[in-house]
């Protein structure tokens, strides 16, 4: 949409045009080396996306994000809440990624594994593939409205709808098992929550990557914003030769160019015609460019086509195409690697090293404490015992930490499935004789019978009265 401004000149208003009218861009089909990786990228990425949600282990789904039983499956690993220190690691380790690839080559994740980008490739295939290539969708466009276009039109976005609805069907999946999400709603009997979010996924894709696609990483997307504070002039990104290719201009391919003056530029437009953002490179860097490297393909083409050496437009660094020296590999870059080894160390040890195992102890506020019949002090605990294991485990409870203290709990036996929680109540007894002071503390350790190595202490207070 335009946004207008008026100013007085002379008594009569002038209308200015502050935002252009955005222009439907038709990114050219293109085929080369960074086509190539980008097509795998995006049919390895989806292929895991859809199907990883499908795999089975141990009987239940291999990863599975079990909001309100709070927890969460990643394959032979049962998370709870209290693992959030690994969520946030893993946060950590993806923004330091992207730091250190934008450091070192721009803006490869926008152009090869957002899910921006994967989706609106997928879009592009199937416009593709429905209404052909690019001047076959500017003259359909063009054409007035008749029964072929409503049948073209009509069958892209059934297309764009099923894949999107597929896609929300699949997100959902992650958070309810998506063989019985599927069963759900093909009778009809999904709960509205889930068939909410659904369609709210399948709309958002339909619309960010059918509809909206440059105009959400031009404008949208906060990080094309920010991506000049991790550039530099020794940043590998995609760029224009200006040196070789002007002064620009069309030509035979039997002429000698450089006699008549010219540089290998050709003018032919290519590389404006497949980027997906529509810009052209020629200009400089832009934030716009998602460095998916479609025109570095289209302009080794042309230069193949002409005999020109490849390379006009590629990756390369500011201070290479001003004649300087390049130090691809400098401090920052060695920072941001040192920290993503650091760091991916520490959660892998961090897991490895995680005991299947946790014991919450709430002690019972309803009364400080209470004396027995025999005269001995009495505290009541509510023991919550978390087997986080793949497998059921039986468990002793102990106490310690004042001198003749007695445990005594409701049921001799502790036991759990894999994933169950179990409330303990425990009763811990002393005599008045051997308290030192009104608050004590005390532990409670809980080992598993068939696996010493499972064993868990968890401190709590042991409240009398003053002594």
């Amino acid at each position: 949409m335009d946004t207008h401004a008026t100013t007085p000149d002379n008594g009569q208003d002038v209308e200015e045009v502050l935002y252009e009218k955005r222009q439907k861009i038709y990114p050219r089909e293109v085929h080369g080396l960074f086509a190539y990786l980008r097509t795998t990228g995006v049919l390895v990425l989806l292929g895991l996306y859809y199907g990883v949600a499908w795999l089975q282990w141990d009987g239940r789904q291999a990863v599975l994000w079990d909001l309100p039983a709070r927890k969460f499956y990643v394959w032979g690993l049962i998370f709870w809440p209290q693992d959030f220190i690994y969520l946030a690691l893993l946060l950590i380790l993806a923004g330091l990624s992207l730091f250190f690839f934008t450091t070192l080559a721009g803006r490869l994740w926008c152009g090869y594994a957002c899910p921006q980008t994967v989706w609106t490739e997928t879009f592009l295939w199937i416009e593709r593939l429905v209404e052909g290539d690019r001047p076959n969708q500017m003259r359909l466009d063009r054409s007035p409205w008749d029964s072929r276009k409503v049948r073209i039109k009509g069958t892209k976005h059934f297309l764009w709808i099923v894949f999107a609805l597929w896609t929300g069907f699949t997100f959902v999946g992650y958070f309810t098992p998506i063989r019985e999400l599927g069963g759900q709603l093909f009778a009809w009997s999904a709960g509205p929550w889930a068939t909410f979010w659904v369609f709210f996924y399948a709309f958002a894709t339909y619309g960010n990557a059918g509809w909206m696609r440059e105009q959400v990483c031009k404008y949208m997307c906060p990080y094309a914003r920010f991506q000049s504070a991790m550039f530099d002039r020794d940043t590998l990104v995609v760029s224009y030769d200006p040196g070789r290719g002007e002064p620009r201009g069309s030509r035979r391919r039997s002429i000698a160019h450089r006699a008549a003056g010219l540089g290998d530029c050709i003018d032919c437009g290519m590389c404006v015609q497949v980027c997906p953002t529509g810009i052209d490179i020629r200009k400089g860097l832009q934030y716009e460019c998602i460095s998916c490297s479609a025109c570095i393909d289209a302009c080794d083409s042309v230069m193949d086509t002409m005999g020109y050496p490849r390379g006009l437009i590629r990756y390369t660094t500011q201070h290479a195409l001003e004649g300087k020296p390049t130090q691809v590999l400098r401090p920052r870059v060695f920072v941001y690697a040192g920290l993503l080894l650091l760091i991916s160390a520490g959660l892998a040890w961090g897991i490895l090293t995680r005991l299947p195992i946790a014991l919450d102890v709430i002690r019972d506020r309803n009364q400080l404490y209470r004396e027995t019949d025999d005269g001995r002090i009495e505290n009541v605990y509510t023991l919550k015992v978390m087997n986080m294991d793949t497998a059921p485990h039986e468990y002793v409870l102990s106490a310690r930490g004042i001198k003749d203290l007695a445990l005594k709990l409701e049921h001799h036996g502790i036991s759990a499935a894999p994933g169950e929680v179990r409330n303990v109540v425990a009763r811990l007894q002393a005599g008045t004789d051997t308290l030192e002071a009104r608050s004590t503390a005390v532990f409670f350790t809980l080992a598993a019978v068939d696996n010493q190595k499972l064993t868990v202490t968890e401190e709590a207070r042991f409240l009398g009265p003053n002594p």
